[in-house]
């Protein structure tokens, strides 16, 4: 799935090109994409002009002259990429939008089907989803991050994948933040010491810019918006390398199950915390 830094890299790729387009055609071709929005709602988008962009944790948002805003969630597949108008549509694709007196068209492309759109008016912004989300993970502040840890006694992983709890985050990155600040994800998140709730706050902030930096992290089909792969996964430590070395200590990477989510440790780095090493003892 797109996490923070993959959705970011597809607002600042978009924001250059489609700034000032005005929204000609809106075609749905997948009814599944629409949820919740209604025929009327979509109809207020045609003829709206592209005035902003941004992100809200994995949600890329798409605000219009006439008050509209386009909500994208791309979740597992999907991504947002510029093609020529003339190019004909292909199986993967949910949603074309044409432009006015321009010749590329943006289409939200999704193997897998799970993505959304949401097409809200500009009061409607605090509602739904987008009301439900928690800070942003690249701009919580450490007091704020400091709180929301000392305030959980469930495994920091899973509070960092709670997207009410902080927004953003996903297996890719948590992984890594967790890592790079040797916490094992198993561990309550209010039994981490202040010293390492920093160095875990320092590592993720560190992590989410450098992946933005480098457009991403292409470890299946993620593409931004002129379909090119990012280059963060050559700099993942643990993500998707069971069985390989750890670079820090050279013990081997291994994956286990958090809150049913698939996870990346160097058991060596990332010590489990007690409990769960009792419970690993018996026969």
């Amino acid at each position: 799935m797109p996490e923070l830094p993959e959705v970011e890299t597809m607002v600042m790729g978009l924001r250059g090109s489609i700034l000032g387009q005005r929204v000609q055609r809106v075609r749905i071709l997948c009814d599944r994409l629409l949820g919740q929005t209604t025929p009327a709602a979509l109809r207020k988008v045609q003829g709206g002009r592209v005035v902003g962009l941004s992100r809200k944790g994995k949600f890329l948002l798409f605000h219009l002259s006439n008050g509209s805003m386009l909500v994208f969630h791309l979740r597992m597949t999907g991504k947002l990429v510029l093609v020529p108008s003339a190019n004909p549509l292909t199986s993967r694709d949910r949603l074309r939008l044409d432009f006015s007196e321009w010749d590329w068209a943006l289409n939200f492309e999704d193997t897998r089907r799970f993505g959304s759109l949401d097409v809200l008016a500009g009061w409607e912004t605090g509602k739904g989803l987008l009301g439900e989300l928690g800070p942003d993970a690249l701009l919580i502040p450490l007091a704020d991050f400091r709180a929301l840890l000392a305030g959980s006694r469930r495994p920091v992983k899973a509070l960092l994948l709670d997207q009410r709890m902080i927004a953003g985050l996903g297996n890719i990155y948590v992984d890594e933040s967790l890592h790079r600040a040797g916490i094992h994800p198993r561990t309550p998140a209010a039994a981490i010491a202040p010293s390492q709730v920093r160095r875990l706050h320092a590592s993720m902030r560190s992590i989410l810019r450098k992946a933005i930096t480098c457009r991403g992290s292409s470890v299946s089909d993620y593409r931004d918006s002129n379909n090119q792969p990012g280059s963060f996964q050559k700099h993942h430590l643990v993500y998707q390398r069971c069985g390989e070395p750890c670079t820090t200590c050279g013990t081997t990477i291994q994956h286990i199950r958090v809150g049913g989510r698939g996870t990346h440790i160097c058991p060596k780095c990332q010590l489990a915390p007690a409990p769960a090493k009792a419970r690993a003892a018996r026969p």
